[in-house]
């Protein structure tokens, strides 16, 4: 069986996914989505930048045959060329298992090999901007075959990200023992008769081609992964207890919990009434929740504000503001967009234009992102202070009032599963975040304006989505409280 450097990448995020890629049912996989399309162009794109400058050859064979890969890949090195781009190495590691390493380039340098007096060290070409330990133990994996094929193992091995000093040098020393050891873990997995047990893990789990399958499994299960605040060790120190299900952790006295590793005095009781929130379909109120006096009000005229934005260019390209005139029951949705990245200063101009004509209003958004985002564009474009101040001073973040005072029954507190569970649905069901990214790419590439304003559809209805959240707030908490001076 071969084992290559993706397959020990993915481990390390998820002992589940490899398992399935060898072993699963493919026809059961999900289909590829427009972000991990992106995502993939964006690699090809990152490693053609890298290579511009560098004169380097590619071996030359017929596709799926490493064996021929490896013969054109060991000629180029034979031939002592200095960068290989592609090149296909291979090492028998144990009975049954071959090691398949495809380093993005082999790099010559000096030294005493095989070959003569040259030899090579492995380069990583990755999207990340820091050097993360499943990149560096790839590394060393790649270290490891290549020392087995030159008869020397590298003295170093490089990964080169999308930062300003992109080559890093990994410590091999440090990182080989590692890699050994989750190489050994992996073949253990894969002799096992059944996949790893499912964990949940929104950030790592969406883009994985196995995500429904997972999802469908932990859903039937009432896995613990899907209530929220539930991460890997936090679940690893209650498997150790034995408290697997929602009614076990509902039941739980917080002080069993709280002295242990990821937990404290205030993740303990919050967690158990998480599970009592979602055992009894219901909004709970948590331990130590805000004062009253704290929680958010309604005002005569009320501003909603979201943003969408382009990670790559780092650019903010729409903020959409929803202004609420309860006084003279209006409602109008504002769309400041930018439709070249250049015009990035002019919505910012817009958009503070429009909310110094409600200077009393209170601004709603949810997560701290459009906070962060407006302090960083009045820096950007040199923003007067007293033009800035007191417009962030309006700012009222929904998700920090929400989830420091209540437990509600969902998997994520995330605007759409909160905005959902109230009864909200997008006009798009399948549009999020990420397919606005996407879209706004291909606006760029291809001009075609329905793109934009599924993206402005979209950002509308999430400023639609906080005020539904923000409403059902205020007035929770006026049920609660008038319930208990009743």
């Amino acid at each position: 069986m071969l084992i290559n450097a993706e397959l020990l990448l993915q481990y390390q995020r998820c002992k589940r996914r490899p398992f399935l890629d060898i072993h699963g049912d493919k026809s059961q996989r999900d289909a590829p989505n427009e972000l991990l399309f992106k995502l993939q162009q964006d690699k090809i794109a990152h490693q053609l930048s890298n290579l511009a400058q560098l004169t380097y050859h590619q071996p030359d064979y017929p596709s799926g045959n490493w064996k021929a890969a490896q013969k054109a890949t060991l000629e180029l090195m034979q031939r002592g060329v200095e960068y290989i781009y592609k090149g296909v190495l291979l090492a028998t590691y144990s009975e049954g298992y071959t090691l398949l390493s495809r380093p993005n380039l082999l790099v010559k340098q000096p030294g005493q090999s095989l070959f003569g007096d040259w030899m090579y060290v492995p380069a990583s070409i990755e999207l990340g901007k820091r050097p993360k330990q499943e990149y560096q133990v790839v590394a060393a994996f790649h270290a490891q075959v290549l020392a087995t094929v030159q008869g020397v193992i590298p003295e170093t091995a490089l990964l080169i990200l999308r930062t300003k000093n992109t080559s890093y040098a990994v410590d091999l020393f440090k990182w080989t023992p590692q890699m050994q050891q989750i190489l050994e873990e992996f073949i253990q997995v894969l002799n096992l008769p059944n996949p790893p047990e499912v964990f949940i893990s929104r950030q790592k789990c969406n883009l994985c081609h196995w995500y429904s399958q997972c999802y469908a499994i932990a859903q039937t299960q009432q896995h613990l992964s899907l209530l929220p605040g539930v991460t890997p060790i936090r679940y690893a120190q209650l498997q150790a207890l034995d408290i697997t299900t929602l009614e076990s952790l509902a039941n739980t006295s917080p002080t069993i919990l709280e002295n242990l590793v990821g937990f404290d005095n205030e993740v303990a009781p919050k967690l158990i009434v998480q599970a009592q929130s979602v055992l009894q379909k219901r909004p709970l109120i948590l331990p130590y929740p805000l004062p009253k006096e704290n929680i958010t009000f309604t005002a005569p005229i009320e501003l909603y504000f979201d943003i969408e934005a382009q990670p790559d260019l780092d650019l903010n390209y729409l903020l959409g503001v929803l202004v609420v005139d309860r006084l003279a029951n209006t409602e109008k949705f504002y769309s400041f967009l930018a439709d070249k990245p250049e015009d990035e200063e002019l919505v910012w101009q817009q958009f503070l234009n429009l909310v110094w004509q409600y200077p009393q209003a209170p601004i709603y958004h949810f997560c701290v992102y459009e906070f962060d985002t407006v302090k960083r564009l009045a820096k950007l474009y040199n923003t007067p202070y007293s033009s800035v101040r007191p417009v962030l001073n309006r700012f009222v973040d929904i998700y920090e009032q929400l989830t420091q005072s209540v437990a509600l029954p969902v998997e994520s507190y995330a605007l759409k599963a909160i905005a959902r569970w109230l009864g909200f649905e997008w006009r798009d069901k399948e549009a999020n975040g990420a397919k606005c990214i996407y879209w706004y790419e291909q606006w760029l590439k291809t001009g075609d304006r329905t793109l934009l304003e599924s993206i402005q559809s979209y950002n509308e209805d999430d400023c639609r989505a906080t005020r539904v959240v923000k409403d059902w707030l205020v007035q929770f908490f006026d049920d609660e409280y008038a319930w208990q001076l009743a």
